[in-house]
C-alpha cells in the first residue's frame, strides 16, 4: 500500500496536517510506502495581503486549538508564487534527503519564525541548517534547474487531475486497485480509517488467493 501526500511547503493547512502525517508514518512503518509530492499554489491560493494571511491564520489556528498563532512574516506583497521553498525541498531529494526534514524546516522558518523563505538565499540557508553536511551551493544549483521545476509542475498536474483544490491532499492506494482521496483533511482519524480499510481489503484478497489460487483462465 502507498500513501502520497500532496502539499505546498508554505501552506498553513499542510503545516497543521504534519502531526497526522508523522503518526501515519510511525503507525504503519514497514507496511505502507510513504511519499510526499508538491502541489504548487498559484496566485489564487495565496493571500493577497499580510493582513489577509493573518486573518486566515487566526481562523485555522482557532480551529486547530493551537496555542500559537502562525507568523505571516514570510509574506511579500506582489508575489504570485513562492517557488524557492518548494523547489529547494524538491531538489534536496536529489541530494539524498527524501524525508521531511528540509520541507519541514522551511515551513517552520516561514510560519513560525516569519523568515522570507520566498527568497532563494533564505530558502537554501534554512535547508542547509536543517541537514548537516548538505551542500548549499549544489542545492541552489539543482533547485534552479529546469528538471526540478518540471517535476514540481508534473506533480502539481497530478494533484489537479484528481479534481481537488485543497492542500493537503492524501492519496491512498493498495495492491488490489482500491484508491481513497482525502482532500483538505488534517485530522488523523479519517486517514487511519481509510488506511485500515485498504489494508484489510488487500489482506482479504491475499488470504483468498492462498486458499484458492489464481482465477481460472478465460
Amino acid at each position: 500500500m502507498k500513501i502520497t501526500y500532496y502539499l505546498e511547503v508554505i501552506s498553513s493547512w499542510c503545516f497543521w496536517a504534519e502531526p497526522a502525517w508523522a503518526e501515519l508514518k510511525r503507525r504503519y512503518a514497514g507496511r505502507v510506502e510513504f511519499e510526499w509530492k508538491l502541489a504548487l499554489m498559484d496566485e489564487s491560493g495565496l493571500p493577497a495581503t499580510r493582513e489577509q494571511a493573518e486573518w486566515f491564520y487566526r481562523r485555522s489556528g482557532t480551529l486547530m486549538r493551537s496555542p500559537v498563532m502562525l507568523n505571516a512574516g514570510w509574506f511579500e506583497a506582489g508575489r504570485k508564487e513562492y517557488l524557492p521553498p518548494n523547489l529547494v525541498a524538491e531538489a534536496a531529494k536529489d541530494l539524498g534527503v527524501r524525508d521531511d526534514r528540509v520541507r519541514m524546516a522551511l515551513a517552520w522558518a516561514a510560519m513560525i519564525q516569519g523568515r522570507k523563505v520566498g527568497r532563494w538565499e533564505v530558502a537554501v540557508e534554512v535547508a542547509a541548517e536543517a541537514v548537516p553536511g548538505l551542500d548549499a551551493g549544489e542545492l541552489r544549483r539543482l533547485a534552479g534547474t529546469p528538471g526540478i521545476l518540471r517535476r514540481a509542475k508534473a506533480s502539481t498536474a497530478e494533484f489537479h487531475a484528481m479534481k481537488v483544490s485543497q492542500r493537503p491532499t492524501f492519496l491512498l492506494e493498495n495492491a488490489i486497485g482500491d484508491r481513497v482521496v482525502l482532500s483538505g483533511v488534517v485530522a488523523l482519524e479519517p486517514l487511519v480509517a481509510a488506511a485500515d480499510a485498504l489494508l484489510n481489503d488487500a489482506s482479504g484478497y491475499a488470504s483468498f488467493r492462498s486458499h484458492f489460487g489464481d482465477p481460472p483462465p478465460d
